[in-house]
Order: C-alpha cells, then sequence, then structure tokens
C-alpha cells in the first residue's frame, strides 16, 4: 500500500529579476517570464562550471541553497553548527550565492579537468576499439605443474596480443580425471603495462596439456610440464579473477559488453530489454537569433535535428530599401526573413512581429519565440543562423530512442530462485557506478567455472544487473556536458526551451518515482521549476526510465534484495528517504527490520573495505534523511514501500586521506581513471556482498528466539521491558491478552539511530508476542493467521 504522510504541498521555488541577471539560466536556477525580464538586457554568454566546496554557516543557509535550485553533489559534512557541501556553480551562482553568507572554501573540479577526463576515456575508447578489431593471438607461457606438502597445482601463464584492454578475459581448458575443467585467468598489469594472464588452481590429477581461449577469438594449446626447481612452500593462494574495466564506458560500449556475456556465457546469463523506450539522445535543431533579450528571437525545427532540422538555415536580411513590408521565404530548408523598413530605410520590425510572421508563414519547418517570453518590443537586427541541435556525439551513436538492458545472471533465471538487482547510472554524470555492475557480472561469470563460492551464488540466486537506467544523459554527459544529471527530456515550455538552457533540460530519475514524492508535500525535489537539477518531472512515473524499474520489479516478483549504485562521497544508506516540512519521515522500518538493513550493512561494508581499506563511515551509513538530505520520489523507497525489498543505495567515491595537507579530499563524479577504477573494484566488492547476503538469507530456515527481560513476575513499580533476539527479527505483541498477529503493534525504534524501544509496563499485563525474521521464519513455527497459541506469553505483576 502506497505510504504517503501528506497530500497538495507543493514547494515552489521563485526568482528575483536582480537574481536573474546574475545567475545564467539552465545551470539549476529557473528562467524568468516576460513579466520578471528587464528590457534591453544583453544576452548573457555560457559560463564555466566547476564543483567547489562551500562554507555553509547553518542548515537554514543549506536550504536556502536547495531553494535556489543550486546542483548539488551527494556530499554534505556538517562540524557543529557549518556544513561544507560540494556543488556544481558557474562563476555568477557563486556571487549570489555570497549575499546569502555562503563562500567558497574550496575549488575542487574545474570544466577543463572534466573535459581531461572525456580526452582520456576517448584515448582509451580507441585503443581497445583498434584492439579488438581482429582475433587476437594467444602465446602460453608456462604451463606447469608442481606439488607442496599438501596438494598438487596447476599454474599458467598465457599473453594475448589484445591483453592491453581489460575486456580480453581469456579462459583456461583441460581434462582431469577424465572430466572436462574450465577455469578464467587473471590479468596482471605492473605500473600500467600488461605483463600476462594468469592462474593457479589445485587440481587431482595432472592434465597433459591445457587450452587457453581469448573471448576475441584467439586460441592456443600447451602441453603441461613438471615446475623444475624447489616446489613453491606455503598455502594454495585462492584463485579469484577480476579486474575486466579499463576506461568509463558509455552505454553502447555498457551493453555491447552485456550482449557479448551474453554470448559467451548462454547457459548463465540472458538480456532484458526493458518495455519502456526513452525519449532518445535527440534534440530540435534551434538558435537564439540577436544578443539583445527584447530584440532576439528564438527558432526552433519541427524536425529532430538528425532528421533534417540541423540542415536548415534562417537568415534576417536588411532589404536595403525604404518602406519594405515584413516577408518569409521558404526555399528548400532555408528561411529569408525581409524584415520591413521604414520611409528611411530603418529596420522597423520587432521580435514579436518576427515571431509571428515565421510562424504564419514558416510553421512547417520552425516554430519561433521571442526570448524568455519577453515582450519582444525590441527591433530585429540583420542576422542569421544555422540551426543545430547541439549534439556531439560520433555518428555510430544513434539518436532514436533507447531501448534500456539488463543483464540476467543466474543457472536458473525462472523465478524460482531469491532475486537481487543492483541498477547504475540514474543520474547521468555518475560515470564510475556503471563500472561497478560490469566488473560484477564479470567476476560472477569468469570465476563460476573454479570459484565454489561464485558457483553457489550463480546456481541459487537470480541477479539482475541494469549498467546504466539513464542512457539518453548519459550520452551527453559523455559527449556534450560531463555535469548532466538528468535524462534528456525537455519538459520545459516555450519560455524556457531556447538552447541557452538546455543544459538544464532533463528529470531527475531519482525524484520521478510514487512513494514519498514532491507531488505528496515531501522536500528534495522541484515539480515546479524545469531546470531544476532535482526536477521531479511533470507527475510521478512520468519518464520512461523510472517505468523500466517498475517493471522490472513488477514482472520478477522473486526480487528481495536491490542496490542503487551512486556517486559520489562514500555512503551507504536505505529507507526512509524522503520527509515532509515538517521533518516527519516516511514510515521508519521496525527495529527487526532496521537491525537487518545494519548487520547487512556490516557484511557489505566490510567487503568493500577488503579492496584498498576504504571504510565507509558510521555518519554516512543509516537511513537516507539520517545521513544526508530528503530525497523525495527516489526509486530505493519506491521498491522497499511498495515492493517490501530490502534495498540500498550506494554513493562510490569515498573521500581520500591527503597527508600532505592533513585532510580528506572529495573525487568528484569524474576522478582520473586510475581512482574510477579503484572505486569500480571496492564496490564490486560491495555488491557482490549484497548478493551473498541474499544467499544466506535464501538459506536461512531457522526462527528466531526471543525473551522478554523481565519476564514473568511481580514487581513493586513500573518496568522497562525490552527483548533479547537471536537474530534480527520483527517483534508483534499485544498488551491486553489476546492473540499476537501481523496487524498487531510491532516493536520500533526508540528514536533515529536509537536501538529498539522498550515497554514500559505500569499495571498488570499479559504480554503476548511473537517475532519473524528478515527470511520469513516465525519464532516456534507460530502460525499468525489461524488459532495457533504457541506464541510468547509472560505476565508482569505491578503491585
Amino acid at each position: 500500500m502506497k505510504k504517503k504522510v501528506m497530500q497538495g504541498l507543493i514547494m515552489a521555488t521563485t526568482i528575483s529579476a536582480l537574481s536573474f541577471t546574475t545567475l545564467y539560466p539552465g545551470l539549476g536556477v529557473p528562467a524568468v517570464t516576460g513579466a520578471q525580464q528587464l528590457e534591453g538586457e544583453q544576452i548573457l554568454p555560457e559560463e564555466s562550471l566547476s564543483i567547489v566546496q562551500l562554507q555553509v554557516p547553518n542548515k537554514k543557509a543549506l536550504d536556502k541553497l536547495v531553494e535556489m535550485g543550486i546542483d548539488l553533489t551527494h556530499r554534505v559534512h556538517q562540524h557543529g553548527e557549518e556544513l561544507d557541501v560540494d556543488v556544481v556553480v558557474t562563476p555568477s551562482e557563486i556571487e549570489e550565492l555570497r549575499k546569502h553568507g555562503i563562500t567558497v572554501k574550496e575549488t575542487l573540479i574545474t570544466e577543463a579537468q572534466w573535459n581531461q577526463r572525456t580526452a582520456e576515456r576517448n584515448a582509451a575508447v580507441q585503443q581497445e576499439s583498434t584492439i579488438a578489431a581482429a582475433e587476437d593471438t594467444i602465446k602460453v607461457l608456462r604451463a606447469n605443474h608442481y606439488t607442496n606438502q599438501s596438494a598438487t597445482f596447476l599454474y599458467v601463464e598465457a599473453k594475448s596480443s589484445a591483453g592491453t584492454s581489460a575486456s580480453t578475459a581469456l579462459t583456461a581448458k583441460w581434462v582431469e580425471n577424465g572430466v572436462e575443467k574450465t577455469a578464467s585467468l587473471s590479468r596482471f598489469v605492473d605500473y600500467g603495462e600488461y605483463m600476462y594472464h594468469w592462474m593457479e588452481l589445485p587440481v587431482t590429477a595432472i592434465p597433459e596439456s591445457i587450452t587457453i581461449s581469448s573471448n576475441l577469438g584467439g586460441s592456443a594449446t600447451s602441453a603441461v610440464t613438471q615446475w623444475l626447481g624447489e616446489d613453491k612452500k606455503g598455502s594454495p593462494k585462492k584463485h579469484y579473477v577480476k579486474d575486466f574495466v579499463d576506461h568509463y564506458m558509455d552505454p553502447y560500449e555498457l551493453y555491447e559488453r552485456a550482449e557479448k556475456l551474453a554470448k559467451e556465457f548462454p547457459d548463465l546469463v540472458e538480456i532484458i530489454e526493458m518495455p519502456n523506450k526513452t525519449n532518445g539522445y535527440r534534440r530540435l535543431a534551434q538558435a537564439t537569433i540577436g544578443s539583445v533579450t527584447n530584440s532576439a528571437v528564438v527558432v526552433s525545427s519541427k524536425a529532430w535535428g538528425h532528421e533534417g532540422g540541423n540542415d536548415i538555415t534562417v537568415e534576417f536580411k536588411n532589404p536595403g530599401k525604404s518602406s519594405q513590408p515584413l516577408t518569409v521565404t521558404v526555399d528548400d530548408s532555408k528561411v529569408i526573413v525581409d524584415l520591413a523598413t521604414d520611409s528611411s530605410g530603418k529596420l522597423i520590425s520587432t521580435a514579436s512581429q518576427v515571431v509571428s510572421a515565421l510562424n504564419s508563414k514558416a510553421g512547417n519547418l520552425v516554430t519561433a519565440t521571442t526570448y524568455r517570453g519577453n515582450t519582444g518590443t525590441g527591433i530585429v537586427a540583420a542576422g542569421s543562423a544555422k540551426l543545430s541541435d547541439n549534439l556531439n556525439a560520433p555518428a555510430h551513436i544513434a539518436r532514436e530512442p533507447q531501448t534500456v538492458k539488463a543483464i540476467r545472471i543466474g543457472k536458473h533465471r525462472d523465478g524460482s530462485k531469491p532475486g537481487v538487482l543492483g541498477y547504475a547510472q540514474e543520474h547521468a554524470r555518475e560515470w564510475v557506478t556503471p563500472l561497478v555492475t560490469i566488473e560484477t557480472a564479470e567476476r560472477l561469470l569468469r570465476n563460476y567455472a573454479h570459484d565454489g563460492e561464485t558457483k553457489q551464488l550463480v546456481n541459487n540466486l537470480d541477479i539482475f544487473l541494469i549498467p546504466s537506467v539513464n542512457p539518453d544523459g548519459a550520452l551527453y554527459s559523455f559527449y556534450d556536458y560531463n555535469m548532466q544529471r538528468k535524462n534528456m527530456t525537455n519538459h520545459c515550455g516555450p519560455t524556457q526551451s531556447d538552447p541557452g538552457n538546455r543544459n538544464g533540460w532533463g528529470v531527475d530519475l531519482n525524484r520521478n518515482h510514487s512513494v514519498g514524492s514532491v507531488f505528496d508535500g515531501y522536500v528534495g525535489a522541484s515539480n515546479t521549476n524545469c531546470l531544476s537539477s532535482t526536477y521531479a518531472g511533470p507527475a510521478e512515473n512520468s519518464e520512461p526510465e523510472s517505468r523500466n524499474l517498475i517493471w522490472l520489479a513488477d514482472k520478477n516478483p522473486n526480487i528481495k534484495f536491490a542496490m542503487n549504485i551512486h556517486s559520489y562521497g562514500g555512503y551507504f544508506m536505505w529507507s526512509p528517504g524522503a520527509y515532509n516540512p515538517k521533518r516527519e519521515t516516511l514510515p521508519r522500518p521496525t527495529a527487526g527490520q532496521e537491525a537487518f538493513y545494519w548487520a547487512a550493512s556490516n557484511e557489505i561494508l566490510n567487503d568493500i573495505q577488503d579492496h584498498r581499506g576504504t571504510v565507509i563511515l558510521p555518519s554516512r551509513t543509516g537511513p537516507i534523511p539520517d545521513v544526508l538530505y530528503s530525497a523525495a520520489g527516489n526509486s530505493a523507497d519506491y521498491l522497499w514501500y511498495e515492493k517490501g525489498i530490502y534495498a540500498w543505495n550506494f554513493e562510490v567515491g569515498a573521500d581520500l586521506w591527503d597527508s600532505s595537507r592533513n585532510r580528506w579530499s572529495l573525487v568528484g563524479f569524474q576522478p582520473p581513471f586510475e581512482e574510477g577504477h579503484e572505486e569500480a573494484m571496492e564496490f564490486a566488492n560491495g555488491l557482490i556482498g549484497l548478493i551473498k547476503v541474499a544467499y544466506n538469507q535464501s538459506k536461512d530456515k531457522q526462527p528466531p528466539s526471543t525473551k522478554a527481560v523481565p519476564g514473568n513476575g511481580t514487581f513493586q513499580g513500573p518496568v522497562e521491558v525490552a527483548f533479547e533476539t537471536s537474530e534480527a527479527a520483527t517483534i508483534y505483541y499485544t498488551l491486553d491478552g489476546t492473540r499476537p498477529t501481523f496487524q498487531s503493534a510491532h516493536l520500533r525504534l526508540s528514536g533515529t539511530r536509537e536501538p529498539a524501544e522498550t515497554l514500559k509496563i505500569d499495571k498488570t499485563t499479559v504480554l503476548n508476542w511473537f517475532a519473524v525474521d528478515a527470511a520469513g521464519n516465525i519464532e516456534k513455527s507460530y502460525n499468525p493467521l489461524n488459532n495457533s497459541a504457541n506464541f510468547n506469553s509472560v505476565k508482569i505483576t505491578i503491585k
């Protein structure tokens, strides 16, 4: 049942005409209408962007940031009353913030650095494309066996001509005791140089030969010989292959990798194509002709840019004669506007008159508006423009609506096994997050043949991974505007749809869901400002990308766990994710459910730490409002409240300790790939940690046991009754002697980030209860739905 605390409270964001002159639109601030527009004002050029750390004096000032529509990252650190808040801003926004006592503490990443990340990625893509163009050649450098005190081992080193790419995978095949065995090799890189792939595994019989094959088609066979020299001592090293990503990948690369895995492992993988296609990586072709607001005209093509809009030219001509009327001529894709003149030959056509003429005479080809709702009383000057959709992706990137794809991994993909969902890149600019899903998929599949734990996970779970929820926005982030957060659907009206606002269009997909939404009065999104970085869209679930996630959860009710992968800041969070203006959150989980979230988190965070020692801080672990801020309409809340799925949120990219400055430093959305790679590795550990949690829960058939403290007895005054439990479990109880059921009261937390409440008993009471763990096991096999009586009961007598 949908949980809604309040209906109809819509928070509007306003901005003054004065602040418009300093805050350039399209970067998280609302554009203004004609009534607010200053006549004759110069159209401001686009400004460069930076991620900066702001020093915010108090929570009230932070609320002002949200009200202004400033583009917050996900990193907020409080110390005393002050807060350090990371934001994406322009220089003019910084000036406006100073008026509210908010100052820049440090500039963290500039637009030039983002462009450098793009150049690095493009170079890596070009190298990988060249490598993958032909079948690779395999050389077996070493194929040995040896025996130490405890076991016999098979050791292999092999080299691929395409080994410089982390997507090149080598697989060994051999016969052992008449049974064909396979295992994946690990890729070894030293100081950036590819050395070889290798493996070391215990065997029960020494094979005569071994064949090494590549996913690119290369293959080589070698005899297995005895290792010469002294046997290696010590315990065998567990062979577990990882490290399958070596550059940031756009959605095309992600889906291509997914399809290759499905082809390579047809018994373990299938690709799910989501039913709701995106709007597409496409825009109308546009131009703003004129440099002064009240005399500028915005012209937009009727066709998408790639479907002919980019071929249109518009020219405003001075006819060079006196007393000429305003005329519009269309010649194929060329629109010529002969401006009107007076008796002295002076131009007299206003912007509003030119707009009207264009819409009347060239309406089959273009639409025209005055600049941002301006009255258009200024005189239009001669000028011309070629319309453009301003999209820069290479030609192989289709502009049409995209099919979002999920990778489904499991030996039994029929819904009979518990499901786990990992999904990434709801926010386009978070380039590391898809790598977590791809790395996880590769590990599960390439360790399946030889790693017992991986085989258990794949055989007993149904694993769903969505590398990019938001492919349109991701393409825009890679090729056009690094800081794109939202999708590419433009819900702005004509007064906000000029090309200067193009980087502000779109919907925040993690604010577009139907639980705890801004439409229901919750905080942390906007439904009135289409340029806001947290614009929730025109309605709940308005976006196809959001509906795809809902479809997947509806279609696969076996999904019991989910991880929404975001960046950056090093957070680990769960529901509730939103609160209303009174800071009343969505219903808190029961004390038992909260205990399970914490217990599972302990395992997941330990796995993250295993990679390079990254610790997700306690202050950044817990329910979303407790450690960050309200996020109205987020997808994890939908999964938890509507579907009963235990749903977490990663924020990959924890702060790094800078010993030279004796402080923590942030990593950003698009760190140098060396850092992005490490984040992908450690959070792939964490995602597999979640998969292990799901597997362990699927094996849990042991009911919980509980004890009331104090129990039966006579007491001189009121007592506080607490419960001891053998595991995380929800306790349902009654205080009137009746049978407890699922409709009875349940034990809650005593307060935010506090333990379970105690029950104050101040009169003689019969306390009846039972417990249910996260796997659904009920204490003593009690059945609350029938007349079963084997619930727990104590009588507390108060004198």
